[in-house]
């Protein structure tokens, strides 16, 4: 299989794709940072821990007193409205409500406020200087330090008796509890002995609590599953959002020389592991909701190591890492709408300072003036995030002369281990129609039953759409996923076969991929047939995407069954209002975000074979109304008379004025 092609097409060309095989017997380990590197090599070359300052500390006035007036403002006011609030209790009750009825929102958002309170407090000091803010950061401390579990009742499954309290005899990282160890460890490099000032306890008890809780287990165990240690585990963004977080802990706090090499040459090595099963296009198989913590959580990783050694550890020049980079602007479709599918979002946040900064170490100009535009779009706000990502922002991402700083809406996008593709009418503008289809299969990480789905957008707006996912619940990552309404193909752009919807599982697979691009046209063409259960009946469905420039996409379903014994249905998911006509569907309007400006769609098909059926689906959710507003529909062109052989079309075009 070819397996790394240019994404920007000039000429065309076609590819059979296959599906990939499980990721364990795909991988190849190359070591891209452990396999030359000692743990002696890498004492040798680490900048010593005194000495490592990746960004100014409190102590270095010019440097905060060197940023903009605004952003000044901002972080003190912010300090002084913590200083009016209260710590909140974490108390055993509110941490048994996931265990008891799924609920894991109330106890992570008091969680999530100590620690935006306690940054916003550290912050305000290091602007202000006049230890008015240290009292409240010493609170706030030493309450996080308190208490029992760092992390979140969800992720207690790594422990040996499972959800409900913790078990302090048995430390275990996960995302939060690694997050907190690097929160903590930057604000002992941010203000230092000032702290001393409330007490010389404080800092020794932080170091203490950084180290039974992240470092200690981090070293002495590998078989936390994030860790890669067992091949057959597909790894996602628990390894380097972990993995950065440890390393920022390791290299900020841990005094000892040897046990700071030990630490950082683990991390390399699991990085390698998560690098090794990347897939080879660079695509992330979370979606774009996910690249922060993952493509962007293993750049974070990247140069920590790079800085750290003083530029000895630099893998930037890799062909793989840059295209794990170049991904989040190939998923783009333009403002703030990404091509989305699994769990993640459709109107994702790009972290433009560090998109930036990553263009940059890669030497890559359109990745870089992607990362310059969407600091544009964010306007002139102050920084935000956890301070891995809100230092450099602040002190390390100034944008070059000469960049050109714009989307780059790529033409043509095809990632053939990942399955994706994306085509637009013409590349550099969102005007005009933008398809784009995941073929894969049903057992990816954040996996919705989804093969072959698609989205269309029209002038930059998702019109036919991935809904996304709820809030999460217990029930999101238990065996009950799937009756998850949002996980089921039903409520994706997909066909139900014989009233049998996709099923789970990686032998759910599209079969028979074939893409092909030129200057006139884009298609993909998956066979669907295998994704769905033996009561689907399916010999065979092969769906055909042909997004014709200019003129309009055919979608085109061909099929042939062992047996026609129930409905034939073809699913459509929009937040746009729906005007119904005998073989005209009017997709425009409505109160979703996705409808403003929208000109809209109109779906055209033959009224003999197939019948419209129209459903609201009211958004209740608070997540997903932040996404599509008040409801969406589900479109159902349902065959009048099914039949063991067929196809169905279905064509889209703008809609006029």
């Amino acid at each position: 299989m070819l397996r790394r092609l240019p994404l920007a097409l000039a000429a065309g060309f076609s590819i059979l794709a296959t599906a990939v095989p499980g990721r364990a017997e795909a991988t190849k380990t190359r070591g891209l940072l452990s396999a030359d590197r000692t743990v002696d090599w890498v004492r040798e070359h680490l900048v010593p821990q005194p000495r490592f300052r990746p960004y100014p500390t409190c102590d270095d006035r010019a440097a905060w007193e060197g940023l903009p007036e605004a952003t000044r403002t901002a972080y003190v006011k912010a300090g002084e409205s913590a200083l009016t609030e209260k710590w909140e209790p974490l108390p055993a009750t509110l941490f048994l409500e996931f265990a008891r009825n799924g609920n894991r929102s109330r106890y992570e958002g008091v969680r999530r406020a100590r620690r935006d309170r306690l940054q916003a407090l550290t912050l305000a000091e290091c602007v202000e200087a006049k230890a008015r803010f240290l009292d409240a950061t010493a609170d706030g401390v030493w309450l996080v330090a308190e208490e029992t579990f760092w992390g979140v009742p969800a992720h207690l499954s790594a422990q040996a008796k499972g959800y409900g309290l913790p078990d302090v005899e048995d430390p275990i990282i996960d995302l939060f509890a690694a997050e907190t160890g690097a929160q903590l460890a930057w604000t002992l490099h941010l203000l230092g002995d000032r702290l001393d000032a409330v007490s010389p306890l404080l800092r020794p008890r932080l170091v203490l609590e950084i180290d039974r809780r992240v470092l200690a287990p981090f070293l002495a165990r590998d078989d936390f599953w994030w860790m890669g240690a067992d091949p057959a585990r597909h790894l996602n963004n628990w390894t380097p959002w972990i993995t950065s977080n440890v390393l920022t802990s390791a290299l900020l706090v841990e005094t000892d020389p040897a046990r700071r090499a030990a630490l950082v040459h683990k991390s390399l090595r699991v990085l390698d592991r998560f690098v090794d099963q990347y897939p080879a296009d660079g695509g992330c198989d979370e979606g774009p909701g996910y690249w922060n913590a993952n493509g962007g959580a293993l750049f974070q990783s990247l140069e920590l190591l790079h800085d750290a050694t003083g530029g000895a550890i630099d893998v930037f020049g890799d062909p793989l890492i840059q295209d794990i980079g170049r991904f989040i602007y190939r998923a783009h479709i333009g403002g703030e709408w990404m091509l989305n599918y699994g769990d993640a979002s459709a109107r994702s946040s790009i972290d433009g300072p560090l998109v930036y900064r990553f263009g940059t170490r890669v030497g890559d100009p359109v990745l870089a003036g992607f990362g310059a535009w969407a600091m544009g779009e964010a306007g002139e706000g102050v920084p935000s995030g956890t301070f891995g990502r809100l230092l450099p922002a602040l002190f390390a991402t100034r944008v070059a002369a000469g960049i050109d700083a714009r989307p780059p809406l790529v033409r043509d996008v095809w990632l053939p281990e990942l399955q994706l593709m994306a085509a637009r009418d013409r590349g550099g503008s969102d005007q005009g129609l933008f398809v784009g289809v995941h073929g894969g299969h049903n057992a990816e990480s954040h996996n919705h039953n989804d093969v072959g789905s698609a989205i269309v957008a029209v002038d930059g707006h998702p019109t036919l759409i991935d809904v996304g996912v709820e809030t999460y619940t217990r029930k999101t990552f238990s065996s009950d996923r799937y009756d998850i309404w949002t996980m089921q193909s039903a409520f994706h752009n997909l066909p139900t076969i014989n009233g049998a919807m996709q099923a789970a599982g990686r032998e759910r697979a599209a079969r028979d991929v074939r893409y092909v691009a030129d200057d006139a046209s884009a298609s993909l063409s998956l066979d669907l047939a295998e994704a769905y259960p033996d009561e689907a009946k399916v010999q065979s469905w092969q769906r055909a995407y042909r997004l014709t420039r200019g003129r309009g996409l055919d979608i085109v379903d061909t099929y042939t069954l062992r047996e026609a014994s129930g409905p034939l249905v073809l699913n459509f998911m929009t937040a746009c209002d729906v005007a119904v006509s005998p073989g005209r569907l009017l997709v425009r309007g409505g109160d979703s975000p996705a409808a403003a400006g929208n000109p809209g769609l109109v779906l055209t098909y033959d009224p003999r074979a197939l019948q419209a059926k129209v459903d609201p689906v009211d958004t209740e959710d608070s997540r997903l109304k932040r996404v599509w507003g008040p409801r969406i529909f589900r479109i159902q062109l349902v065959a009048r008379k099914p039949v063991r052989r067929g196809t169905f079309t279905v064509r889209i075009t703008r809609a006029g004025p």
